[in-house]
């Protein structure tokens, strides 16, 4: 299916609502180092910059960027950014290398959990090696509940919801028991891989429905209002979720974006062509016009996987 489907409906909404357009308010961050697109520094930053200038609601306006080529970053970096580090590397970068990098703010910090790890003892780990101000995320797989935090005081959570592989994509039942228990204990998390595109839809190269990046968003939804979010992530009719969408009630919205804090794109302009597409966000001046088309997959260079930050 393509996400840029008609509603179904034959109407636009002219006036979208104030729940609606805090739903999408800073979702998307800058993951365009990554596969598939796996843009050059140069060209990354200079398509980052753009996105800076455009101002667009639905961009977090944060660059994602693994420490192994923080030094590249240096390199080429000739204006401010919020970053999101990615810890790809054995090692932390030094507090003194991370505060050399001139008009660096370092906001995010994600890390994979190890092998025996938990969410907490990673934490422990990284106890005063990470830069002031910046929140930790640990990415977790889907399985054991027990061991995720139950409270805001500790980190932050971090899903991978696609990938190369039809096996890694998690099913709608595994991702929504995750996105339950973050609702039930306040725990914020970020998502990653494989939500390029608003609206469910199977992709018949890899022979796996791949989540859509709305669907997710009104799952939380559902969620903070204590329903379950699974049926939300499989629905695949373009028509309800944006009705589910148009009703979300601001507190709500509110909530479930304490909670959904970013996902992480490689692509920063179809998720607004794909929502403007769905008339649930009002066009910015600076977005381009609408193209057809289907919707875009995951495929990359041989020898690449997915680490969509």
């Amino acid at each position: 299916m393509s996400a840029h489907t008609s509603t179904g409906t034959g109407a636009k909404v002219n006036d979208v609502g104030t729940g609606t357009a805090a739903l999408f308010r800073g979702l998307v961050d800058d993951a365009g180092l990554f596969p598939p697109t796996g843009l050059p520094m140069a060209e990354a930053l200079e398509r980052h910059r753009n996105d800076l200038a455009g101002d667009d609601p639905v961009l977090a306006h944060r660059f994602l960027c693994p420490a192994g080529r923080l030094a590249e970053l240096r390199d080429h970096l000739t204006f401010p950014i919020r970053l999101g580090l990615i810890l790809d590397t054995p090692g932390v970068p030094s507090l003194e290398s991370l505060e050399s990098l001139d008009d660096v703010a370092v906001e995010l910090v994600e890390v994979r959990q190890g092998p025996g790890e938990t969410p907490a003892t990673v934490a422990e780990r990284l106890t005063g090696r990470l830069p002031g101000g910046a929140r930790l995320f640990v990415e977790v797989s889907p399985g054991d509940l027990a061991s995720l935090p139950r409270d805001a005081t500790g980190p932050g959570l971090k899903f991978r919801c696609g990938g190369l592989t039809a096996g890694a994509f998690p099913g709608a039942a595994d991702l929504g028991a995750l996105i339950a228990h973050c609702a039930r204990h306040g725990v914020p998390f970020k998502a990653t891989a494989g939500l390029h595109n608003a609206v469910r839809h199977f992709d018949p190269v890899l022979g796996v429905d791949r989540h859509g990046f709305l669907n997710l968003v009104l799952a939380v939804c559902a969620a903070v209002e204590d329903r379950d979010p699974v049926p939300v992530l499989r629905l695949t009719d373009v028509g309800e979720l944006v009705r589910l969408a148009q009703a979300v009630p601001g507190d709500t919205a509110a909530r479930a974006r304490e909670l959904l804090v970013s996902y992480g794109s490689c692509d920063t302009r179809t998720p607004i062509e794909d929502l403007a597409a769905l008339c649930l966000i009002d066009r910015h001046p600076h977005t381009p016009p609408v193209t057809t088309g289907e919707a875009t997959t995951d495929a990359a260079p041989p020898g690449a996987t997915e680490e969509s930050a």
